[in-house]
């Protein structure tokens, strides 16, 4: 193995194997690691001027293309409903009580969702292409449990009451009527009753 230094590269190592080095025809004689005929293949073909590395898939590979590209669509969508469970029972055993811990998994409970709402195109880009109307589905369903984890965080800041849900928490914007005037003078009632 050689190693070369030229001025522009400081620390820069030549580690492909030539002919004239010494562990050339060993390496030769061992067989070629899985998948690598096929990556070879595919080198050559697109070197002879092919465009998506040289290969035509046929209609039975496309469908099956499009088959596992659904299968991966439908798995990122379902990913937030595993987490669901989990998340609940987390929240569940971290009380009603505030303290660091539950506010922390309720706060990760509420922005854990609305980050994957936020970033669903990022999630499905890699799914993308050609057939990206074929994401409609995984993409409503990923935005559904988005929002059914959502909910669950809100109900658990409802239950640690953080949310405004009962009417004592609205007291303080309650118009209250202003008296006009004042008597000092009992009301009859209160007369007769006392003699």
């Amino acid at each position: 193995m050689k190693t070369s230094m030229s001025e522009g590269n400081n620390g820069s190592f030549d580690l492909s194997i030539r002919e004239d080095h010494d562990g050339y025809d060993v390496l030769r004689k061992c067989p070629a690691p899985l998948g690598f005929q096929k990556v070879k293949s595919y080198e050559l073909q697109s070197s002879k001027g092919g465009g998506d590395y040289g290969v035509t898939m046929t209609q039975q590979q496309r469908t099956a293309l499009a088959a596992k590209k659904r299968t991966k669509a439908m798995s990122l969508a379902i990913k937030p409903g595993q987490q669901i469970m989990m998340n609940a029972f987390m929240m569940y055993m971290s009380g009603k009580n505030l303290n660091i811990f539950s506010i922390s998994i309720t706060s990760m409970a509420i922005l854990s969702p609305i980050k994957s709402i936020f970033t669903l195109e990022k999630t499905f880009a890699s799914l993308g292409g050609d057939d990206a109307s074929n994401l409609q589905m995984p993409k409503l369903v990923f935005i559904a449990l988005n929002l059914v984890w959502l909910a669950v965080g809100l109900y658990k800041m409802s239950t640690m009451r953080l949310l405004p849900t009962t009417s004592a928490d609205w007291t303080g914007s309650v118009v209250w009527k202003e008296m006009m005037e004042t008597s000092s003078i009992p009301p009859e009632s209160w007369v007769a009753s006392q003699f």
